[in-house]
């Protein structure tokens, strides 16, 4: 499903944010990226969707070498990543339905499409009936839910989570990831970067940690 080989990413200003990683997560995994500021977490995720190009190496997405995209091809490549940042992104000058909405229209879903998926997301992330309501209307971790079901409007067979409970409490903490293990359940593979160690610890799902560019652990039931 994701494979990075002999992966090596160089800056101009010579730091070396990926320093000849190998690492493959399989389709139905549930992996946690960890490791201090400056590890590499972000690079990782930014050579996963093409917003940086790696100096060396292959990086394969599907079986397909990703490094050999023609840029017509990057938007499809990223319709297979939904992604979800800690500071949920939402448009909040539009309503619950129209941010999930929004995703849709990207990839040019038919009508019929967009109105079952949008029933369908709702229901998974536990918002049915915040149809109509305004990011500024809900909670914290129900704006979480909102950008969780927009990344997974499109069907992506990914799903990265960048810090996603950075900015909630302990229990929404928990409930937004108890959401992630029953999306992960469906069959959806999920990446989280996270530092949050006690729920790293707690789920007991893979830990792949980074340091200096290098991947420094892989332990399938491992331990922050």
């Amino acid at each position: 499903m994701i494979e990075f080989v002999n992966v090596v990413k160089k800056y101009d200003h010579g730091v070396c944010a990926m320093d000849n990683v190998n690492l493959r997560i399989d389709k139905g995994e549930f992996v946690f990226l960890v490791g201090p500021s400056g590890s590499g977490k972000s690079t990782f995720l930014k050579l996963m969707i093409k917003e940086e190009e790696p100096t060396s190496g292959k990086i394969l997405i599907d079986g397909k070498d990703i490094t050999r995209l023609k840029k017509k091809e990057i938007p499809f490549l990223r319709r297979k990543i939904g992604f979800v940042f800690q500071d949920f992104r939402l448009l909040y000058d539009r309503t619950v339905e129209e941010n999930i909405v929004f995703a849709l229209r990207i990839i040019e879903a038919s009508e019929k499409e967009i109105k079952t998926q949008l029933k369908t997301v709702l229901q998974m992330v536990g918002l049915t009936g915040k149809e109509k309501y305004y990011p500024n209307q809900l909670s914290g971790g129900e704006q979480q839910r909102v950008a969780l079901a927009r990344a997974l409007a499109t069907k992506p067979p990914i799903l990265i989570a960048d810090e996603p409970t950075g900015n909630l409490d302990p229990k929404t903490a928990d409930e937004i990831f108890k959401t992630l293990l029953e999306i992960n359940a469906r069959g959806t593979t999920i990446l989280v970067v996270t530092h949050a160690k006690d729920i790293v610890n707690e789920l007991n799902k893979r830990v792949v940690a980074l340091d200096h560019g290098k991947v420094v652990k892989d332990d399938a039931r491992g331990v922050y």
